[in-house]
């Protein structure tokens, strides 16, 4: 799914997205550890990969991954 950073501790390397369907949903430190990514903005757009109500994977930018194209 797409989303856009909500709030972004970097101490902890916790925060949430706002997806676009207007929820806003919480990632762990373990989220962005996967991505390679070190720090987020508010603001910036993520592909986010979500596990019932919580955010697991994020990726930079609004790349799909293949799980997410439908034939």
């Amino acid at each position: 799914m797409q989303a856009t950073v909500h709030r972004f501790d970097a101490a902890t390397g916790s925060g949430s997205v706002l997806t676009d369907s207007g929820e806003v949903l919480p990632f762990t430190g373990r989220a962005l550890q996967g991505s390679g990514l070190r720090h987020l903005r508010p603001g910036q757009r993520l592909s986010a990969v979500r596990e019932g109500d919580e955010v697991v994977e994020l990726r930079l930018g609004t790349i799909r991954g293949p799980e997410e194209f439908t034939p």
